[in-house]
């Protein structure tokens, strides 16, 4: 029986057969995804291998995908990702100029009875 590494060490992000930490979760959630697809379109009466051929080609497309998007982006990318697209591009300011550089002061008024 093989025997496979998972973790190369204390402090190393978890790797198997190159992918990387959070690609890992794509990889098997994408596995995951294609066994339902597969066992969906069988139990619905589709020809057996239209369900096997389906299931190849989608299987091969999250294997190609994830270890794409690891080789893109790396071990820390897709957070870099999205933290660009929740960051705003630029800010937008709707007051006058003069409106701008006006001291806004508000006085306590202190009211003695």
């Amino acid at each position: 029986m093989a025997v496979y590494s998972i973790n190369k060490g204390v402090n190393k992000p978890a790797e198997f057969k190159g992918l990387q930490s959070q690609y890992l979760f794509i990889f098997a959630g994408g596995l995951l995804g294609t066994f339902v697809v597969f066992i969906v379109m069988y139990l619905a009466g589709i020809n057996q291998w239209a369900c096997i051929f389906t299931g190849l080609i989608l299987a091969f497309v999250f294997v190609w995908l994830t270890f794409s998007l690891n080789r893109k982006f790396g071990r820390y990318g897709l957070m870099k990702l999205q933290a660009r697209h929740n960051f705003p591009r630029r800010i937008i300011n709707r007051r006058s100029i003069p409106r701008l550089f006006k001291t806004n002061r508000k006085e306590a008024v202190c009211e003695t009875h």
